[in-house]
């Protein structure tokens, strides 16, 4: 995810800090994502009202509150299975 400098912006933000405050302030800024963009008002509105202790805490918020834009290929993990049916197994091999 590219911040764009919002992250800066952030980190220069007086705090403490609401999401009503971040959103007015840089609600405008966009969040360039692997798969398209979001705005941080679009990405804040997804919260409920909190008040941010600190610029780590709005970092945090930012990060878990981004769409499924921000991932590569929604539900892949290199980690388990590839479950049953899904178009992205691979082809079987017999021996």
């Amino acid at each position: 995810m590219l911040l764009n400098g919002t992250g800066e912006v952030i980190d220069d933000h007086e705090y403490p800090a609401t999401t009503e405050e971040l959103i007015a302030d840089y609600g405008d800024r966009t969040l360039e994502l692997p798969n398209g963009s979001e705005t941080v008002e679009e990405v804040l509105a997804r919260l409920e009202s909190e008040t941010f202790a600190n610029p780590e805490e709005a970092r945090f918020a930012v990060y878990c509150a981004v769409s499924n834009k921000a991932v590569g290929r929604v539900g892949y993990s290199d980690r388990d299975p590839t479950p049953p049916g899904s178009p992205y197994s691979p082809e079987s091999v017999s021996f």
